[in-house]
């Protein structure tokens, strides 16, 4: 493996600065042994580049802690996720939290007395050690580390009173980004709240009658004018299928005349399905659901209720539901689906929530009179495209500032920069308070 970065302190292997690299074990009986409270038990989710994230944290009671003993988590002990989606992120134990066990996912890395904990979390969050990881999981069949693997990763062989400058340091510039990051992501929410709102207000023009609930349960408030139905009563629900096996090549063609949707091509945020990673062969298609651009579905597995219009001939999987010749406006109905709220309380609760075309068909929906909706449409567009441009910026300024924490962090750990004399002001440069 090749060694990316340049530090002018040299470079040195991960386990020749630590006195300890391990990692825990799932309770006997999986989740079913986590306690409502008692010694915190922290799993990769927990495990953050900003710091521990405890919202949903897990707890064992003191037995299983006993049992796990050679697992405990000990103040100023490094943090690294070493399996699945959150691969590389690694964060510092801080003090003052008590009795902590780990589960598998996370290994622990416990420094040597001299060695700085923040310095060394602060380096395997750098860009060097990440790319490190990066290459370690190329052309493996999954995503994970081993403990060999974690303590040969190369770091600067930084003398240990500069470490602790350089962490003194980060502490307080990651600070100040970290609390930028903190209010994007509350302006985040609250604009994906508004938008919402405009929403309900537009597929109930703000009326109040008190007939209302009963007609549609989850959108109290629609206009008497309006009429309300079950989905089934206005078109034709058709659910989507899948070719059997779905990975024979013999279902698939580069040329063919219909794209293949499956959950993992429709993108949360997209209105409209333009392009796909497979296309079906003539047989593919003839065992599926084809939909013609302007058509409507509906995810009723992974994320329950996503709508999404194609512009493209298309196959659907069996995870979607089709919306077939409404007699309602199809970008009107795309609008009532994006609220969200017709598919509270369906399906079941498992490891994944479930829903078929006959619970879909079974919900109720406004139904405005037809020479209402195209200005329904019209006016939710224009909203809806004053809200893009908010949540686009206000992504656009947290990746800003994710990238600039990862830069500044990556030159000072390797000594690209003298900390004593950086004032690292310009670390927020561009992005609004």
């Amino acid at each position: 493996m090749s060694i990316s970065f340049t530090s002018r302190w040299g470079i040195r292997r991960l386990k020749q600065s630590s006195i300890k690299i391990g990692s825990g074990k799932t309770p006997n009986g999986g989740a079913e042994g986590y306690s409502d409270s008692g010694v915190v038990f922290l799993r990769s989710q927990n495990v953050h580049f900003d710091g521990l994230r405890l919202e949903d944290v897990a707890y064992i009671d003191r037995a299983t802690h006993e049992e796990m003993w050679g697992t405990r988590v000990l103040p100023d002990d490094v943090l690294l996720n070493i399996t699945g989606a959150s691969l590389g992120r690694a964060t510092f134990t801080p003090r003052g939290l008590g009795e902590v066990n780990v589960n598998q996912h996370v290994c622990i890395i416990r420094p040597a007395s001299e060695i700085s904990p923040h310095y060394v979390a602060y380096v395997l969050g750098s860009h060097p050690i990440q790319e490190q990881i990066r290459e370690l999981q190329v052309g493996g069949n999954r995503e994970g580390l081993n403990f060999e693997q974690v303590g040969n990763l190369a770091i600067p062989d930084c003398p240990p009173e500069e470490q602790r400058r350089i962490a003194d340091f980060l502490n307080a510039k990651t600070a100040l980004i970290d609390r930028l990051l903190i209010k994007r992501t509350a302006m985040a929410n609250l604009a994906s709240e508004r938008r919402q709102a405009i929403i309900r207000e537009h597929l109930s023009r703000g009326h109040q009658g008190p007939t209302a609930p009963k007609r549609v349960p989850w959108l109290p408030g629609i206009p008497d004018t309006w009429d309300a139905a079950p989905l089934r009563y206005i078109s034709r629900i058709q659910r989507g299928a899948s070719p059997r096996p779905i990975d024979d090549p013999i279902y698939f063609d580069d040329e063919g005349t219909h794209a293949w949707v499956r959950i993992a091509d429709v993108s949360a945020s997209n209105k409209y399905l333009t392009r796909t990673t497979q296309r079906l062969s003539r047989l593919g298609v003839s065992l599926s659901v084809p939909l013609r651009p302007g058509e409507l579905f509906v995810s009723i597995a992974a994320t329950i209720g996503k709508p999404i219009i194609t512009r493209i001939p298309c196959c659907i999987h069996d995870g979607f539901v089709a919306v077939r010749n409404p007699s309602v406006d199809p970008e009107l109905l795309y609008y009532v689906f994006l609220l969200g709220d017709a598919f509270k309380g369906l399906g079941k609760l498992g490891t994944q929530l479930n829903l078929n075309s006959e619970t879909v068909g079974s919900i109720k929906i406004p139904i405005p009179p037809g020479t209402e909706q195209a200005g329904i449409v019209r006016r939710l567009k224009a909203d809806m495209e004053v809200m893009d441009r908010l949540e686009k910026s206000l992504h656009r300024q947290s990746a800003l500032l994710a990238e600039r924490r990862q830069a500044l962090i990556t030159a000072a750990v390797t000594g690209q920069f003298d900390v004593s004399t950086a004032s690292g002001r310009n670390v927020t440069e561009g992005v609004s308070a």
